[in-house]
């Protein structure tokens, strides 16, 4: 009796698994957009370098005309993109160095949320600064950046606009 147990639970396992056609082709599948992820664009770090770049300078701007909804924007786009920089760029050895910027964000959200100008100008300078220490641990130095002079866009007006 209980060989043939066996044998009718075998059977019924067997029955309920895919068959080899089934396993094939989902393999295949598989394959295949292993592939085509493989071939999707992901960004490279000067391209999240050059937006944190613009950023940093509107950033500038937007502080010096206190207009501090248009500065936390700024800074949360910086952010954002140190984020994207750690989520798609883990193959460079140059992330490991990002954590020293963390005091230096801080520093600057907290100055746009005190809307304290001196504060945001001294956090500024701390975040260039440490943008150009990143730089240097990282073999890039001959990346100099500096606090803006020229707004970015002549098209953008930094100022508060009054409702």
């Amino acid at each position: 009796m209980r060989p043939v147990c066996l044998f009718l639970l075998s059977c019924v396992i067997a029955g309920c698994g895919p068959n080899s056609n089934e396993v094939q082709q989902l393999n295949t599948r598989i394959d295949s957009l292993s592939k085509e992820l493989a071939r999707t664009y992901k960004p490279g770090l000067g391209e999240f370098m050059s937006g944190i770049q613009v950023h940093h300078e509107k950033l500038w701007f937007a502080g010096e005309a206190q207009n501090w909804a248009l500065a936390g924007f700024e800074i949360g786009e910086i952010k954002e993109t140190l984020d994207d920089i750690r989520t798609y760029n883990t193959d460079r050895a140059e992330i490991r160095s990002l954590v020293m910027i963390d005091p230096a964000i801080d520093s600057i959200t907290n100055a746009i949320k005190q809307k304290n100008p001196l504060l945001f100008k001294s956090s500024f300078v701390l975040l260039t600064n440490t943008c150009n220490n990143c730089h240097h641990a990282t073999n890039h130095e001959f990346n100099v950046i500096k606090i803006p002079d020229t707004p970015p866009f002549s098209n953008q007006d930094f100022k508060v606009q009054k409702q």
